[in-house]
């Protein structure tokens, strides 16, 4: 097969466990092979895993591979988000994920930033160009905006904010992502935005985070996967027919790079990666 040099990311969060740590380095050692760019590292609600983020994205630098953190201002105030961001600025750390973060149950909002273009805006203040900054893009509407116009605002605040590109939440109807691109542009907004890819394992699992996060799943892949019903294999052949083909028309199609949401998992990302050549 002919190999390729299209770019591709992984995502990760932090192991709650001493077995799922050293698990999530053997599925690190499984992925580095396909030269990802970078890898970045999941932030609880609140903050509540930064000292785990912040250990995991420390280790994969240290195995040679560019880490990027997650960043939320839930909460924050502009002396801790300094005194954090100095933290991994001593690390080697230069690329982040900047978000707003979801709230904790019970929380309210508090803190000195309300928006993720919030906090770009002072990284950038603050930092200058010291870190690559990527923010999230939501091809099918971020789930808290008033309408797919506000939404598309938000994300040109945080473009104008500072912004160097962007990763979308997953999605598995390639055409919303083309339009949001379209749209972006239109704007003026002219950062990559780079398609997020869940790869499909379990239809409950898909379902569930599906229905808490806005994502939409499609209705014919739904039924697929309900007729399936607990044919594990059947699902994962399935999965791998329909993201492959997902990738390579986003490839096709003038996309700038994957990244791949792995859930600390290897297969499924080694399988279609191997089917894209890469």
């Amino acid at each position: 097969m002919t190999r390729t040099t299209f770019p591709i990311s992984y995502e990760f969060f932090p192991p709650k466990t001493p077995e799922g740590a050293e698990k999530l380095r053997a599925v690190r050692r499984q992925l580095a092979v396909r030269r990802p760019e970078f890898c970045s590292v999941t932030y609880g609600a609140g903050g509540s895993t930064q000292s785990g983020t912040f250990r995991l994205v420390q280790e994969i630098q240290q195995e040679g591979m560019s880490a990027a953190s997650h960043f939320s201002c839930v909460g924050a105030t502009r002396e801790s988000v300094r005194a954090e961001l100095r933290e991994l600025q001593a690390m080697g750390i230069a690329r982040l994920v900047a978000l707003r973060g979801d709230l904790p149950s019970g929380y309210g909002l508090g803190g000195e930033f309300q928006y993720a273009s919030d906090l770009v805006a002072f990284i950038r203040t603050e930092f200058g160009d010291a870190f690559h900054i990527e923010v999230a893009a939501y091809p099918e509407m971020h789930p808290q905006a008033r309408s797919p116009d506000a939404d598309l605002q938000a994300f040109a605040a945080k473009v104008q904010a500072g912004a160097d590109s962007a990763i979308t939440q997953y999605f598995y109807n390639a055409d919303a992502y083309f339009r949001f691109v379209d749209n972006a542009r239109a704007l003026g907004l002219d950062v990559p935005v780079v398609p997020g890819i869940m790869p499909i394992t379990s239809s409950t699992q898909l379902l569930r985070f599906s229905d808490a996060c806005g994502a939409e799943v499609p209705r014919w892949i739904r039924l697929r996967l309900q007729g399936f019903g607990d044919d594990t294999a059947s699902i994962k052949a399935f999965g791998l027919d329909v993201v492959t083909e997902l990738c390579e028309r986003l490839r096709s199609q003038g996309a700038p790079s994957l990244h791949f949401y792995t859930m600390n998992q290897s297969a499924a990302v080694l399988a279609i990666s191997e089917r894209l050549g890469l």
